[in-house]
């Protein structure tokens, strides 16, 4: 099937997709640490501290999403959906409105769950149970949503702050999560049955069968996709959640780092379709243990960037991986364990990387204030992403023959 066919025949779906990961943003990293620094500034708090409070409702959020990540295998996108995103306007009224330090953990709790954790598990759920032989290319569509906030969002709230107060541009957030309601409803007027509501099998896991959450966390294959599941997004969001002390030990000024995330977006959103078009070709046995090898470099460039440029060859590097993981991680889990309790063994993936996003920013915090060095840091992370690329050629060699074998 073509790609122009493909776009015709399932626009209102894939757009659905779209509309969830871009909306997203509120509670990515990527947006709330633009705020930072009149966070910090405001309730005076050290980066330690400041990355421990994100740590610990991020942290709270990643329990939740263990649980609420499994209603995506009852209740329609159209009907979940709505909901979250009212949740998420009012995650970012709560930023808007808080005045005391000590409901920071409960204002990020909100915004990290809602937007990082249930609009885009919604997403990738979705497309994992409504494609089968195109899923790789839905999800490269679809997840176009996070490249697209990525890219707009930092760069016209940084400018937008120059004008309007930090927290007036939190009550704009939630005027866009509720004018996306509507959209979404009109999108999904004829949503597709989810899988779990038709008795088929046409999607089947490892030895032939639907694998449920609590067999998948019995198999070996779970554990050792764990690390590579925490791995970007701990550091990722550590890097994007420091990136004002970033630009001020590079000697940069915010805005300059700032406007090379476009590029950065750019190259994600090539990655991504490219990895998605490979996987709908080759597999993701044959591609998911080495979608980690290029965010190594990228580190590496972080620690030793002198200023602008290298910086910006770390971030291309960074964004290969990050592209990749956008798509062939979700198409594996389908393909290992099957699409019927999809939403379900994905939670627990979700909650996974919730948690890595939660414990990054909190560590590399309470380190620069121990005195261990962000270059130094970023040192280490790139020894971590060696370790779960060989954890992944482990787990998935050993896993791959059961894909041929009957239940």
């Amino acid at each position: 099937m073509s790609t122009l066919r493909f776009l015709r025949d399932n626009l209102p779906w894939l757009s659905a997709g779209m509309l969830l990961t871009f909306m997203s943003g509120p509670g990515q990293t990527f947006f709330i640490s633009i705020f930072a620094g009149h966070i910090r500034e405001e309730f005076g708090l050290t980066h330690g501290q400041w990355g421990t409070i994100y740590t610990l409702g991020t942290g709270a959020s990643a329990i939740l999403m263990v649980w609420a990540g499994g209603l995506t295998d009852r209740f329609r996108v159209r009907a979940l959906g709505a909901v979250v995103l009212v949740l998420t306007a009012s995650a970012c009224l709560f930023m808007a409105s808080v005045r005391a330090a000590w409901l920071l953990p409960f204002v990020i709790f909100a915004l990290r769950f809602t937007g990082q954790g249930m609009t885009s598990h919604l997403a990738v759920v979705a497309m994992s149970r409504w494609f089968i032989a195109t899923r790789g290319r839905a999800l490269s569509i679809a997840t176009l949503g996070f490249t697209l906030g990525e890219a707009v969002l930092p760069v016209t709230f940084v400018a937008l702050m120059a004008l309007f107060d930090w927290r007036l541009l939190w009550v704009l957030a939630a005027g866009i999560a509720i004018a996306a309601i509507p959209v979404l409803l009109l999108l999904l007027r004829q949503e597709r049955t989810p899988q779990s509501f038709a008795q088929s099998d046409s999607t089947l896991g490892m030895q032939g069968r639907h694998w449920t959450r609590n067999q998948a966390l019995r198999h070996f294959l779970f554990w050792f996709m764990v690390p590579a599941m925490l791995g970007p997004a701990a550091f990722n969001t550590a890097f994007f959640f420091h990136q004002v002390h970033y630009a001020e030990i590079k000697g940069l000024a915010h805005i300059e780092l700032v406007s090379l995330f476009p590029i950065y977006t750019g190259l994600s959103v090539i990655s991504m379709m490219i990895g998605g078009a490979l996987l709908d070709r080759l597999g993701t046995a044959r591609l998911m243990p080495f979608t980690q090898l290029p965010i190594i470099i990228g580190f590496l460039c972080y620690s030793i960037a002198p200023g602008l440029g290298m910086t910006l060859l770390g971030l291309l590097f960074m964004a290969m991986t990050t592209g990749a993981m956008m798509t062939v991680p979700n198409a594996f889990w389908a393909e290992f364990y099957g699409t019927r309790y999809i939403g379900s063994v994905k939670a627990m993936i979700a909650a996974v990387m919730v948690f890595g996003s939660a414990i990054g920013p909190g560590i590399t915090g309470l380190g620069i204030d121990a005195g261990l060095g962000i270059e130094t840091q970023f040192l280490i992370i790139a020894s971590y992403f060696l370790f779960t690329t060989l954890m992944m050629i482990i787990g998935v060699g050993r896993a791959r023959a059961l894909l041929s074998v009957s239940a």
